[in-house]
């Protein structure tokens, strides 16, 4: 996403960040294999691992879930109820996708379990970008 931004000059409008909802990676890097996945597209992963809060329902627009299992877990959220932006799963934004599709694990994808991925997240956020923007010119 955050190169779609990029790439439309929106940079300085849109915040693009990402978070799981355990601790257990927290402070890591990508998995190498992302990392090599994402390069060979021209973007880099540089950011670490964070575990979403209910706080962060206060500063965003939109949260969004890889799985039904994680936006349940966001849904849970004592903060969930109050937030007044997007929640739902992020292939809700790609038209190409069935209704509640999950974005697969690629730890269990084989070697193309991250290039699937990416293809998934990039279509998804091809989407969402352009949502955005078409509410934005509505303003």
């Amino acid at each position: 996403m955050r190169k779609l931004v990029g790439d439309a000059g929106l940079d300085p409008m849109i915040r693009v960040e990402s978070a799981g909802t355990s601790a257990h990676h927290v402070g890591e890097p990508a998995d190498p294999r992302a990392y090599a996945a994402a390069r060979r597209r021209g973007f880099e992963l540089k950011g670490r691992a964070q575990q979403f809060s209910p706080g962060d329902f206060d500063r965003l627009h939109f949260a969004l879930a890889m799985d039904g299992d994680v936006l349940r877990t966001l849904e849970e959220l004592p903060a969930s109820g109050g937030f007044d932006g997007h929640l739902s799963l992020l292939r809700d934004f790609d038209p190409g996708s069935p209704p509640e599709s999950d974005v697969p694990d690629p730890y269990y994808g084989g070697e193309r379990g991250f290039d699937e991925v990416l293809d998934l997240c990039e279509a998804a956020c091809r989407g969402l970008l352009a949502q955005i923007q078409l509410a934005a010119h509505q303003k």
